[in-house]
């Protein structure tokens, strides 16, 4: 089973033309030649395959970007989405980040850290932790248990990412020694 999202845009990729009928890049042609669709405009692309052809959700997904790309698109970084989403009105936000993530990325050797445009997700065999700018003056730390620990500060949620609870932060000091075995928790419970 895909674990990043590079492989599941390979897996997705790899059985496009058996659950679609074409290949990706025959699909990209399409949307060129017959859409009229901006091809930088991805969510536009997704719009038109899903209205035009009933193209399967994760395939939309997988065309638009393709489509994006062959247009000169380069997906940021991961870095350029951490500072995308502590900027502005959340810019006084990154330092709750900031010390959220030294704590995951110590966890272990095998954490790696992904970018999306509303939330950071944090990774050991599956996505563990993710970190998103919740509001001007919070940062919620989405978490995933399979049993999850006693706690006060942990209240059932679906988001951000993967999360079956979450933690509510409005400053570096919230990452107290529970906060840490909280998030050691959710890092063991998904290795």
């Amino acid at each position: 089973m895909p674990r990043s999202p590079r492989e599941m845009m390979t897996a997705v990729r790899a059985s496009m033309k058996e659950r679609t009928g074409r290949t990706v890049d025959e699909w990209v042609a399409l949307v060129v030649r017959e859409s009229g669709v901006d091809p930088l405009d991805q969510r536009a692309v997704r719009r038109w395959l899903k209205a035009r052809h009933d193209v399967p959700q994760n395939s939309r997904w997988a065309i638009a970007h393709a489509a994006a790309r062959g247009a000169g698109w380069e997906p940021p970084s991961t870095e350029e989405q951490v500072d995308r989403q502590y900027s502005g009105k959340k810019a006084p936000l990154r330092p709750v980040f900031d010390r959220v993530r030294e704590v995951l990325e110590e966890l272990g050797d095998d954490v790696t850290v992904e970018g999306r445009s509303t939330y950071i997700p944090f990774v050991r065999r599956r996505q563990f932790a993710a970190v998103a700018a919740a509001t001007r003056i919070r940062v919620d730390v989405g978490l995933r248990y399979v049993d999850p620990p006693p706690s006060d500060l942990l209240e059932p949620a679906s988001a951000p990412g993967q999360a079956t609870h979450k933690l509510r932060l409005s400053s570096p000091d919230d990452v107290t020694t529970e906060v840490e075995k909280l998030l050691r928790a959710a890092y063991e419970q998904n290795g």
